[in-house]
């Protein structure tokens, strides 16, 4: 217990010490919203990476999509890695970043009030994201709340308002500097973390071949297969067409979503484009892969498992049971890395969007950069307020 505290702790104590750090970037809104357009390629492709990849992956996606379709469900996270990350930058990266900053836009629906000259399209665009993004932001925090129940007994309310706290400590201080010096930090310990977890996983199933050949004797119980086994280990798992299906989804989706898009905005020039298009890339491919590969062996645990009582949330926390306690306190840390990653770009791109959008010019008519950062520190605190009620 000791181990783990000490490296929550450690964990924790970076995180505000980089919002504390971040504040002289924060001092207007170009700052405060998109680091003066002055991020690097590591700083934006690991941001880009560590917002798509979140609790709701790792504990929610992994688990449920490793039930239904074994080693298989590798193949999402490769889609994950060409199309969600890959196809996305070299389609959008550059093409973004020029025209919003030809326009001067620091948000998406900025961007389509300026692009198409329609204030109605700006103001819409701005009341679907802050409002949609909130039932997202809840989502996170249940994967997180039976890795905490897991860890350190400690109740579901307490893990949901401390993690929120923190985060909203960091980006108010920091803004978006600050997400993006703590989402590399993050991104480097979800990187260590799935490599370890998954040598640890196989490991106590004795080893890589063996846990194939246990998985590849489970009976399928899709109908497409008729209870044939060896599906679970195939190439392309007991139901091809609805692993396309999931593959497509969960890789295209990311293209319109606001707080992924606005890594473009950010980014230094064009040549960190081409950097950050590999760096994200590759990051994908590690932690996306990584964690569906987890996932895929969720079926040996099924007599720990009672997936229709506790949901598939509950495959991987049992996968994750058994390991040491500091084998535990690094999945924590992971999940809280990639959760509290997520949430952050999330709150601070409802935040500006609201603020930018809908309040400034509309509601509020006259509105300097100091009281556009005060307003957009306040919309932070009650965006993370309300997805926690929710949560």
């Amino acid at each position: 217990m000791i181990v783990k505290l000490l490296l929550l702790l450690a964990f924790f104590g970076s995180m505000i010490a980089v919002g504390l750090y971040s504040r002289k970037h924060a001092t207007d809104v170009s700052g405060f919203v998109l680091g003066n357009r002055s991020v690097g390629p590591w700083l934006t492709a690991f941001a880009y990476g560590t917002s798509y990849f979140s609790a709701v992956v790792f504990v929610g996606y992994a688990g449920q999509f490793g039930w239904k379709y074994g080693l298989a469900s590798t193949w999402i996270g490769l889609g994950n890695a060409l199309i969600g990350s890959l196809l996305a930058w070299v389609v959008l990266g550059r093409r973004t970043r020029i025209i919003t900053q030809h326009l001067d836009s620091a948000t998406m629906p900025e961007f389509f009030g300026k692009r198409f000259g329609s204030k109605s399209l700006k103001i819409a665009a701005s009341v679907i994201i802050f409002i949609f993004l909130i039932p997202y932001t809840a989502s996170l925090y249940n994967g997180l709340s039976r890795l905490f129940g897991m860890a350190f007994n400690i109740d579901y309310s307490v893990c949901v308002i401390v993690m929120a706290v923190l985060t909203g400590v960091y980006v108010i201080a920091g803004g978006y500097m600050a997400t993006a010096i703590n989402d590399f930090i993050q991104g480097i310990i979800m990187l260590v973390g799935i490599a370890v977890v998954i040598w640890a996983v196989l490991s106590g199933k004795g080893g890589f071949i063996e846990a194939v050949r246990q998985l590849a004797q489970l009976p399928s119980d899709v109908p497409v297969t008729m209870g044939q086994p060896g599906a679970f280990a195939s190439f392309f798992g007991p139901d091809p067409l609805n692993l396309l299906g999931v593959v497509i989804l969960t890789s295209l989706g990311t293209w319109g979503l606001p707080q992924m898009v606005q890594k473009f905005y950010a980014i230094r020039d064009e040549k960190a484009i081409e950097t950050g298009t590999v760096i994200s890339s590759v990051f994908a491919l590690l932690v996306a892969g990584g964690c569906y590969f987890l996932g895929g062996f969720g079926r040996l645990f099924s007599d720990q498992i009672d997936v229709a009582a506790n949901g598939y949330d509950s495959i991987i926390p049992t996968m994750l049971s058994g390991l040491s306690d500091v084998l535990i306190a690094v999945v924590v840390i992971l999940v809280l890395s990639a959760s509290m990653s997520t949430l952050s770009s999330l709150v601070l791109t409802s935040s500006s969007t609201l603020t930018l959008d809908l309040l400034k010019g509309h509601v509020i008519r006259e509105m300097d950069q100091k009281r556009q950062i005060f307003v957009m520190r306040c919309l932070i605190v009650v965006f993370i307020a309300i997805s926690v009620v929710l949560a």
